[in-house]
Order: C-alpha cells, then structure tokens, then sequence
C-alpha cells in the first residue's frame, strides 16, 4: 500500500514497484523502483506530470514543500500531479554501489540494464501500476535523453514531452558528441580566466603542489593534478564561475580549500554516473574512452585548463570509491551497445512537445539538439542564450510555462 505524507498544502504520496532487471530477458531477477507522488491540495485528479532528472546516477528532488513561485514543481503543480521518479539505480530504486561480490564481466552485465531505455521501460510498468493512461513528461538533461526514448518506443503513453537542457543527438556516435564539448569548455575557461585572472596563478601554483605530493584530501588520498582539473565541471552552471573562484581564493593548504575539492570531484556517493556516463550518448555504438581519446592537445600545453563533465580511465584509479568498478567500466567501454532513439518514430510524431534549448551549453550541443528538434515534427524548439545548463533549477517556473505553453500552440 502507498505511504502517505502530509507537508503544507501538499501530499505526498510513495509507491514502490519491482520490476525486472532485464525486460528482455527470462531469468527472473527483478530490482525496486521508487517514486513520490506530489498532490497540491485540490488537484488530486489533476493529470500526471513524471519528472526525470539529469545524471545518469541521481536520484529526483526530495521535496520539502510547493516550493517557492520561482521553482518548477511549483508551477507544475498548478495543473499536475508531480511523480518524482527515482529511476534505477539511485535513491530508493534500488541503489548501485560498487557491485561487490561480482566479477567485473559480471558488473558490467549488469550496469548493461541502466540506461534510458531500461529506465523507460520502468516508468511505462510504474504507470500501468498507476492505472494512468496517459501522462506528461519532464527531462532535465540526461533526464531528457529518457524522455526522447520514450517518444521513441511508447508515444501513445504520453499526453505531452518537455525538455530542458537535454535534447540528445540521435545516430551520432560518441566522437562527435566529445570533440564539439571541448572547444566549448576551453572557451569557458578563457572568459573564466578573463574574469579572475588572478587564478591562473593560483591554479598553476595548486598544480605545483599537486606534483610534490603537498596535497591530501580530507579522505586521506593524494590528489592528482587531472582530477583537479575537474573542477571545469561546474563552469557549465550559472553559478559555478563564482563558485570556482572561491574556491580557488583559499589557500590550497586549507581545510576549507581540501573540503571543498573532495566535495566538487567525487563521484563515489553516485558511481552509476562515472560507470555509464559515455554509454547515455552510445546510440548504437561503442564508444572506446571517447573523451580520454579526443582530449585536446592544449591540456598537454597549459596545465591550468580545465575539463568539462568528462569521463576517463583514469578516474577508476585516482578515486578509491570507483576502483572496484575498474575492471567493469573498461568491458563496457568497448561493449556495442543497442539503439536508443527511433528516428522512424521520432519523424512521424504527434505528441505535443517542447524544449528549451540552452546557446551557450558546454554539456549538450546546441547544434545537434537542434539536429534532433528538427526531425519531431510536433516538437516546438526554444532556443535561449539566458540560461546556462541549470536553467530548471535556476529559473525553473519561467522554463516550464513557456515549454507548456509552446506545446500547446
């Protein structure tokens, strides 16, 4: 039976579901889905709006309330039901750790089974459960990248499509997809060392300290130079220039400065995302350490650049909590891998749909999120340069009343 709780002016209610593991396969081994149910007060017959979140590898927004007039659960709960759906493998969806026990061929056979399409076929036995007929999508980001395979394999279960920041490219493979992300993320390196030109220094000078083995993090690791070097990552949020800098302001001997690194470029709490994370672009394709092969020559030459939301190799070294899951991540780094998106379908689509696509994403490429609107006839594109790739979070009831409102004509 659902458990119900009551927050201020709204209901929440959970459901849990086992599903299979593999829905193509006969061995019967079935994994937990979870998801929130998001009732305002009054709209408890309002239509279903599920929401995917980006990622890969984490869990939907835990609730706290309607939220404030800015947020888009707010808005959405105007007129839906929200489902936060944790989809396989984060929050209470049955978690992935390290896959202990398993041998690696074993653990990548089974991180085989969570992708959009597995995540999909989840929502559509959620929604059977439901007794819903149809209902509405959200995806953010990676989020997004579900929602397209939805339209792909199961449009007659949706009332409507929303992207934001997450309009995936479809047939491309992989190399295409890494070689346009990094001449973006070194032009946000340049305007980031344009605005606070004092880091470089500092960046150069935390380098040096990296080599003389100066610098442990609070977990008792060395850091590396590359995985520092991750910190680009948060340069494709609106926030995140800001958020670099002061960081980079302390001393690299500080605690602040330590904590503050181990936070930003761990992955240990959601390893599904290192695991996968290439593989959510491999429509049909393998994609053979992608970002590690295609990395720019100018890394080799100014070691205060930074890298972007890239996976490498390397990362099941240098960070323990991913060591375990080493052997697998190379097995499925050379592993083919099915389609994700039905160009067919996706062309004779009539699901009312609209997206908000970000100009200035260092994530997703505009271009070929563009590529992608242009083939779904129903589809009605928004192309902005006033978000970065948070746009949802940052500004998310102005995103999705012009998304609603562009669907529906």
């Amino acid at each position: 039976m659902p458990t119900t709780t009551r927050l201020p002016g709204l209901t929440l209610v959970e459901h849990e579901l086992d599903v299979p593991l593999d829905h193509g396969g006969q061995d019967g081994e079935t994994i937990t889905v979870f998801a929130r149910e998001l009732v305002a007060d009054g709209g408890e017959q309002r239509p279903l709006l599920v929401f995917f979140q980006g990622g890969p590898g984490s869990e939907a927004p835990r609730p706290t309330g309607a939220g404030d007039e800015t947020t888009w659960v707010h808005r959405a709960l105007r007129e839906y039901r929200v489902l936060m759906l944790d989809q396989r493998g984060t929050g209470r969806s049955s978690p992935i750790g390290t896959l202990e026990g398993l041998e690696p061929q074993q653990q990548a056979e089974y991180l085989t089974h969570f992708r959009a399409d597995s995540m999909v076929r989840d929502a559509e036995l959620v929604r059977e459960a439901l007794g819903v007929e149809r209902w509405s999508v959200l995806g953010q980001s990676f989020g997004g990248f579900c929602a397209l395979t939805y339209l792909s394999f199961f449009p007659g279960s949706l009332r409507e499509a929303f992207f934001t920041g997450g309009l995936p490219p479809v047939g491309r493979p992989t190399d295409e997809v890494y070689s346009r992300t990094y001449p973006r993320v070194l032009d946000r390196c340049r305007q980031f060392y344009e605005r606070h030109p004092d880091d470089r220094a500092r960046v150069r000078d935390a380098h040096e300290r990296i080599g003389r083995g100066e610098i442990v993090l609070p977990t008792g690791e060395q850091l590396t130079s590359r995985r520092f070097r991750q910190l680009g990552s948060m340069l494709g949020m609106s926030d995140g220039a800001p958020r670099l800098h002061y960081i980079l302001e302390r001393a690299p001997d500080s605690p602040a400065f330590l904590h503050d690194v181990e936070e930003a470029i761990r992955f240990g709490r959601n390893p599904l995302y290192a695991a996968i994370h290439e593989a959510c672009y491999a429509d049909g394709v393998v994609t053979d350490w992608s970002a590690e092969r295609l990395l720019p020559a100018e890394y080799a030459e100014d070691v205060t650049l930074f890298t972007g939301e890239h996976v490498y190799p390397w990362m099941f070294e240098d960070e323990p909590a991913l060591r375990p899951l080493a052997g697998a991540a190379e097995i499925l780094a050379h592993h083919e891998w099915p389609r994700l998106y039905d160009e067919q379908q996706l062309e004779r689509n009539e699901v009312p749909a609209a997206a908000a696509i970000y100009a200035n994403d260092i994530y997703v490429d505009r271009e070929l999120s563009e590529e992608t609107a242009a083939r779904i006839p129903s589809l009605r594109p928004w192309l902005t340069s006033e978000y970065e790739h948070n746009g949802l979070r940052a500004d998310g009831a102005r995103i999705l009343d012009r998304l609603i409102a562009l669907a529906r004509g």
